[in-house]
């Protein structure tokens, strides 16, 4: 039986347990939901010298990868797979990016090196842009009042249902080494997915407001400061993948 050793079973990591588990396989892994905890040295390595793949989910920290700093000469000849961002590639001003753009110049250095460092371990590393799915969309941020409509008319960016990620995952499964972008066909702006979620859920969509008078966070004013459309051809030649919601709409109408 396949076993696949997951770091970080968060809410990309569980989809991506339960498609592999429906396949026969068998899944462990660390994390608040996980049946190892990541400090429990002894049991994560005897888990990794039992699986067949290894899948690690977990962000950088201030001091770089937590997984490969810890755990990274644990790791044999098997197969190496890495959840890493689209962010990277940082701010395109709208253009489309694919594998082969450069990464390290946008907001999410840390990442950037991270995602370097997976490939030279031979990982299949998957960027993903904005993860959206049930319970977490737009359709929540709109009925708890969190939903923002930014009058910023050149901001687009890609995003992906979670499902997707995960039927891209067990694609890569049996692929080659390498870098693959799992987003949707449609990129938009945020503008658009609120208001479609609005529409949908028949309530009024938020005032437009400017940027400075949004009162968002940091952190959210800074992903409103990048702006990309993300390539998906690759992972479509190469795994074979397509997205089973290949834009915000229906997408949309799965979480709803």
């Amino acid at each position: 039986m396949p076993h696949l050793f997951i770091f970080g079973l968060g809410y990309s990591a569980k989809r991506i347990c339960a498609a592999t588990e429906a396949l026969g396989w068998r899944v462990t892994a660390t994390g608040s939901d996980g049946d190892i905890a990541f400090g429990d040295e002894g049991a994560v390595r005897a888990a990794l010298a039992a699986a067949s793949h290894v899948l690690s989910s977990v962000p950088p920290g201030a001091e770089g990868d937590p997984v490969l700093a810890r755990y990274g000469d644990a790791f044999g000849g098997g197969w190496l797979g890495y959840l890493s961002s689209t962010g990277v590639y940082g701010d395109t001003a709208g253009a489309w990016v694919d594998e082969t753009a450069p990464v390290g110049s946008g907001r999410r250095t840390a990442r950037a090196e991270a995602d370097v460092a997976w490939q030279a371990r031979g990982a299949r590393v998957f960027r993903l842009p904005g993860i959206y799915g049930p319970g977490r969309s737009a359709l929540d941020r709109v009925r708890d009042g969190r939903a923002h409509r930014i009058d910023l008319p050149e901001q687009v960016f890609s995003r992906i249902h979670v499902d997707d990620i995960a039927a891209g995952v067990v694609a890569g499964l049996d692929a080659p080494r390498g870098v693959y972008n799992l987003a949707d066909d449609l990129p938009a702006s945020q503008n658009a997915v609120v208001e479609e979620a609005c529409r949908l859920l028949g309530i009024a969509p938020p005032p437009l407001r400017p940027l400075g008078e949004a009162g968002l966070s940091a952190q959210a004013r800074a992903f409103y400061g990048e702006a990309r459309r993300v390539a998906n051809g690759k992972a479509k030649r190469g795994l074979g993948w397509r997205p089973r919601y290949p834009d915000y709409r229906s997408g949309l109408i799965d979480c709803i």
